[in-house]
């Protein structure tokens, strides 16, 4: 009878705990849902908007010498609304970005593994949990000015592989992202195999997600970006002296299906 107590302990553990994943993966999924409507939305003001400052710069374009009062009031509503167009699309921007890339914290237990591998590597890896993002500095990840991952990099990521692939991590698709700095590349060599900054950035993404693959991370699970040296963490030097914080790999864990 203690033994069919026991049992029976277990199974309703087991169900509480495949419901709460359930459960979290519903919650990421409806985060998202509700923040797609959102962007709609202001997509939908930023349109109108951008109509409505067109047909006042037409207006305005016709008014010529007319009464300063009604020019001066077409003046200072052209500019109130394009500054408002420009906080639109800045904020669409940002929850775009979200929305494709990861932008929400992870289940607990999946971030408590992601804290403790980011921990014992800090010199290559940072961990971002309010966002789920894995950071690797290229410069450690990546030989000098190409897409070849080093050998105590390459065994890094096969460690974050084995998170990936765990009970933990296995129902999240994985996108890497590579960043560059804005240092042109000088090298004619390199320049065959990476023309931009562009290239390189894809080039590296795609290493790594090779590697992933390698170690067993479904191919489906994996997607690959470039974002060459237009979304910087950190302004770069003057004279495209570039800055390392910019020059990374970002591995965004995100719900399936995203």
């Amino acid at each position: 009878m203690r033994t069919l107590k026991l049992s029976a302990i277990v199974i309703f553990a087991c169900v509480f705990l495949v419901s709460g994943c359930n459960s979290e993966m519903d919650r990421l999924r409806i985060q998202n849902s509700k923040q797609q409507e959102l962007i709609n939305r202001l997509t939908s003001d930023l349109n109108a908007a951008n109509l409505e400052l067109n047909q006042l710069r037409e207006k305005l374009a016709g008014a010529g010498q007319k009464d300063s009062i009604e020019v001066d009031a077409l003046k200072q509503r052209i500019a109130a609304l394009e500054e408002d167009i420009a906080k639109k699309k800045e904020m669409i921007e940002s929850m775009q970005q979200r929305l494709l890339l990861g932008g929400g914290a992870l289940p607990v237990e999946l971030s408590t593994l992601l804290e403790d591998f980011a921990k014992q590597r800090p010199d290559l890896v940072t961990y971002d949990a309010n966002r789920g993002i894995v950071k690797f500095k290229s410069d450690l990840l990546f030989e000098l000015g190409s897409d070849r991952v080093t050998a105590s990099a390459a065994e890094a990521v096969k460690a974050l592989c084995a998170i990936l692939n765990s009970e933990e991590g296995k129902e999240f698709d994985i996108i890497v992202a590579g960043h560059t700095d804005d240092v042109r590349i000088a090298k004619a060599a390199t320049r065959q195999q990476h023309p931009t900054n562009w290239h390189l950035s894809v080039h590296r993404a795609l290493a790594v997600l090779k590697v992933m693959e390698d170690n067993d991370v479904a191919s489906t699970r994996l997607s690959a970006r470039g974002f060459g040296e237009y979304r910087p963490i950190a302004e770069n030097l003057p004279g495209k002296k570039g800055n390392a914080q910019n020059r990374r790999v970002e591995i965004y864990i995100v719900p399936k299906g995203v």
